[in-house]
């Protein structure tokens, strides 16, 4: 079992999530704890004003509102309501809310099991919950007892089987599906998983997924407000659709917010900066790498995604990094100036040069080269490229034994 736990202002947007997911038939309000009624009899105003009347014992608190997701392995999808309720009540004793009172949402809308209990950190007394290494201190050691417990997959095990969707799959398709649903379900994996120290780079995955965040022009009005958009994109890159406001979303990925993520994300991601670094320069040690387009396509096979910025003319000015075994995220010139554009640019103008090894080259690959590079390549050096690819071998070790004996035969006949 893993548990997530996220806190928030507003009780009326946590209690919608949930809701909203109800309507559309892919959740289910199985259970309430500290409710003067059965869930079933619950109404949506006895839901909102018993956590909000309990909130307002103590104006001061400002990010009063609890949301907790329980996930299970796929294995566990028949799980009773039952068993769920009982796994939901003990791990909510565990970690002192047990008196709270909370929902207990069953979704299904997702490949695996998965509970969301809607609380609040507000109790009768109107004393604060303290929510300081709540993660580390209560729930680790309450989810570890509970999979002991209930016999359930431990959390590790899910980890190491741990599924990322693949962008190609998991697209906005706009026109297709309801746009602002699937911008957000994209928002609520990347912006809370990856780690970016920039928007450029949070573009970098999301411009995967056909999304692209959006601060404004210099003088437009979002800009002036810090606001942000976000836009579906169609399969070339271009923005279509009517923007959305990132303050319509429910985790609020706002420019303020994502600020902070900046500079928590600066710290966690340098240690894993020694594997784009290796990959990068095992990929070069161990292919024979003369164009972009084949750095890409073998670097993708590791898990590592290759973001190119192009200019008008479709000169290569920039790279990004996002690998997604890691979830890092990397512009190639703070890895270092060999990693940069121009660093990978040159390491491939570097093989061509060294082009008179004996390379076997497809039709495609000529077409790539010539068609990515030829511009670049000297009047030499592309001669010399040309004189490898197009140079019959005087060399028999193709042949079987028995040819090769043939022919030393009618040699000697001669």
């Amino acid at each position: 079992m893993v548990a997530i736990i996220k806190t928030g202002h507003s009780i009326r947007a946590m209690l919608n999530y949930n809701e909203n997911k109800v309507k559309e038939g892919k959740a289910e309000c199985i259970g309430q704890v500290n409710y003067p009624v059965d869930a079933d009899r619950l109404t949506y105003a006895m839901k909102l004003n018993r956590l909000e009347k309990q909130c307002k014992l103590n104006g001061d608190v400002n990010r009063k509102t609890v949301h907790i997701s329980l996930n299970f392995d796929p294995s566990e999808a028949s799980l009773p309501k039952e068993k769920l309720l009982e796994i939901a009540e003990s791990y909510m004793n565990k970690i002192g809310f047990g008196n709270q009172p909370y929902l207990i949402y069953q979704h299904n809308d997702a490949g695996h099991p998965h509970l969301h209990i809607t609380t609040i950190n507000v109790q009768e007394n109107g004393k604060r919950i303290a929510m300081h290494n709540i993660g580390k201190d209560r729930s680790e050691p309450a989810r570890k007892e509970i999979e002991q417990a209930f016999n359930l997959v431990k959390a590790d095990n899910q980890k190491k089987r741990e599924y990322r969707p693949e962008p190609v799959s998991a697209r906005v398709q706009y026109g297709k599906a309801e746009t602002k649903k699937g911008i957000e379900n994209v928002l609520n994996f990347v912006v809370n998983n990856y780690k970016y120290t920039s928007l450029p780079e949070l573009n970098a995955v999301l411009k995967l997924y056909n999304i692209e965040a959006d601060k404004g022009t210099e003088n437009s009005r979002v800009t002036k407000h810090k606001g942000l958009l976000y836009h579906a994109l169609d399969e070339k890159g271009n923005r279509v659709g009517v923007p959305i406001k990132a303050s319509r979303f429910y985790d609020k990925p706002t420019l303020k917010n994502l600020e902070k993520k900046f500079v928590d994300n600066e710290i966690k991601r340098q240690t894993d900066k020694t594997r784009i670094k290796n990959t990068i320069d095992t990929v070069f040690l161990k292919n024979n790498i003369i164009i972009l387009s084949q750095f890409v396509r073998q670097l993708q096979k590791e898990g590592i995604d290759t973001v190119l910025r192009q200019n008008a003319e479709g000169l290569i000015y920039g790279v990004t990094f996002v690998d997604h075994k890691t979830k890092i995220v990397f512009n190639g010139s703070s890895i270092g100036k060999e990693y940069s554009a121009k660093g990978l640019q040159d390491r491939c103008l570097l093989s061509q040069e060294k082009v008179g090894q004996e390379i076997t080259y497809s039709r495609k690959e000529l077409a790539d080269v010539l068609q990515e590079h030829g511009a670049s390549m000297s009047i030499k050096g592309m001669a010399d490229f040309l004189e490898v690819f197009m140079k019959v071998e005087d060399n028999l070790d193709y042949l079987s034994k028995n040819l090769l004996h043939l022919k030393k035969k009618r040699r000697r006949k001669l």
